[in-house]
């Protein structure tokens, strides 16, 4: 194993573009360029300017960043079959774009030579050494991509080789290992890393490229740098195209925590959960929270018997301390979980509290009966709280509801605004009476009650209701079902889940709603006056 620096390649914004769903803006590219930036990364590969008009635009943009670490690659393939160098414009378009670094692809399958490009061996060598030679006689570092290599190398071994004997040849300073189908499996990512390392070093610095079609792309990644591979490409989330690329964010946690590898900015390893999470939102998706190590459920403990043995030492059941990744430990209460997992939530309420405490049996006895009628409190810390306060007599409520009424009309003509509510509160003896319109019911509610609330409490006008999921629990029972509502709100600092149940989706809606704002007041008074309520 070395002990070098392993280079890190973030190819989210090229390979990882072509994920489903995915497109990026050229400002959410620079974004993510930052975010990368600002987590130590060392080469983003930034798109691929002969391909289409915004990724020209992008670098265009991009050369008046100021980064700290990242370097920004452009990436494109050698010249087309039959077409001269100096008149292949892809080729040109790559070099225009500026960066001092360049990852050319070629292909290293004899099948794809044939079958695809519908070339000569020879046709496809030449293909590959005059483009890496053109780079290099431009002043571009050359990193080389040697395409579905370990499908050639299974197909021809000796022609396989000579692909990438052509790009050394040719001043190529890294040669990528593909497994683009994904197929491969670590043992012969392994072998055939420590053979091409064999070959070309020392002066060529090896790395692999993996995708996850097979679920291995994490795993051929890290037997390729036990085997010696110094350059390891792939996307900080995981996205990509048909089953993604190797996830970084567990590569480099791996290399670093259980390998003891440097392969990024120092001290920065403590980034990497608000990291993923930026690159996750910039692209819209749907994070997964069962990521490794960045993961909501990567510290999550809701057996009792597990929570207990965490709070006496952690390593009983987390293999890596959370805050090195910058995550933390979560103990989920439910009506397995026991009294270990409400004691720790309840000491910020009352500090001297034990397992043996009253206020404790009493959460537990509620939280239980709360989980018969239908509540899940593990998604729904807000909810949870606001019970454990009202347990221990420490909840005041902000606001008494006088009623509420929802109204939709079907159709609506053009308009998108299809539901109507109106909501009549009461604080502290003045009563206000509020009414809007929204996209449905829920929207409708959520509207008129914060705008009935703002009078009183103006910093709701700075939250918003960012998710809504509705579970019908006893579908047999058809339209006349219990449903469970989860609002997911959020501010300009924090964001936080809330539950309610009924056999009314209305009224499930508004108890999760009232619950979101409650929470919502609550923490920013303490912030505001350092107490805890």
């Amino acid at each position: 194993m070395t002990t070098e620096h392993l280079t890190i390649l973030d190819s989210t914004l090229r390979d990882g573009a072509q994920g489903e769903g995915i497109s990026f803006s050229v400002q959410d590219k620079i974004s993510i360029v930052k975010a990368l930036d600002f987590l130590g990364i060392d080469l983003v590969e930034a798109g691929n300017p002969g391909s289409n008009p915004k990724d020209l635009e992008f670098f265009r943009e991009a050369s008046r960043l100021s980064l700290e670490r990242a370097r920004l690659v452009a990436f494109g393939s050698t010249r087309r079959v039959g077409v001269p160098m100096a008149a292949d414009e892809g080729f040109r378009s790559l070099l225009d774009a500026g960066p001092e670094t360049v990852v050319i692809f070629g292909k290293s399958w004899d099948f794809h030579v044939k079958h695809v490009l519908r070339a000569s061996h020879a046709e496809n060598l030449a293909m590959i050494g005059e483009s890496c030679a053109a780079a290099a006689a431009d002043g571009r570092r050359v990193i080389y991509d040697a395409e579905h290599f370990f499908d050639g190398y299974a197909s021809d071994p000796d022609y396989a080789m000579r692909t990438l004997a052509a790009a050394v040849e040719a001043r190529a300073e890294c040669i990528v290992l593909c497994d683009t189908n994904g197929g491969s499996l670590p043992e012969r990512v392994a072998e055939l890393t420590a053979l091409v390392r064999r070959e070309f070093s020392p002066g060529v610095e090896v790395g692999v490229h993996a995708h996850n079609d097979a679920g291995l792309a994490v795993a051929n990644s890290l037997a390729a740098v036990r085997a010696g591979a110094l350059h390891v490409q792939g996307c900080l989330v995981g996205f990509g195209e048909r089953c993604g690329n190797a996830n970084l964010s567990t590569i480099i946690a791996d290399l670093r925590l259980k390998m003891g590898l440097d392969c990024l900015a120092p001290d920065s390893l403590s980034l990497l959960f608000q990291t993923t999470r930026c690159v996750a939102e910039i692209a819209n998706v749907v994070f997964d929270e069962g990521t490794p190590f960045v993961g909501h459920h990567a510290f999550a403990h809701k057996a009792g018997m597990h929570v207990d043995a965490v709070t006496k030492d952690p390593r009983s059941f987390e293999h890596v301390d959370p805050a090195a990744v910058g995550n933390e430990r979560r103990f989920l209460a439910s009506e397995v979980g026991g009294r270990s997992v409400i004691l720790e939530r309840i000491k910020r309420i009352d500090p001297a509290a034990t397992k043996d405490s009253p206020l404790v049996a009493q959460v537990l006895a509620r939280l239980k009966e709360m989980e018969r009628l239908g509540y899940q409190f593990e998604g729904a810390d807000a909810s949870l709280e606001l019970l454990m306060r009202k347990a221990a007599q420490k909840y005041k409520p902000f606001f008494r509801l006088g009623r509420y009424r929802t109204i939709g009309e079907q159709p609506s003509g053009d308009s998108a605004r299809c539901a109507q509510a109106m909501v009549k509160i009461e604080v502290e003896g003045v009563e206000e009476v509020s009414a809007a319109e929204g996209n449905g019911p829920v929207h409708a509610l959520d509207l008129a009650l914060r705008r009935a609330l703002e009078r009183f409490y103006p910093n709701l006008s700075g939250m918003r209701l960012t998710d809504y999921k509705v579970r019908v629990l006893d579908s047999e029972r058809a339209a006349a079902a219990t449903v469970r509502v989860f609002i997911e709100s959020s501010d300009a600092e924090d964001s936080w889940t809330t539950v309610g149940v009924s056999t009314d989706i209305i009224e499930a809606s508004w108890i999760a709603l009232v619950d979101s704002i409650e929470f919502k007041l609550i923490k920013d008074i303490e912030k505001q006056y350092k107490v805890y309520l």
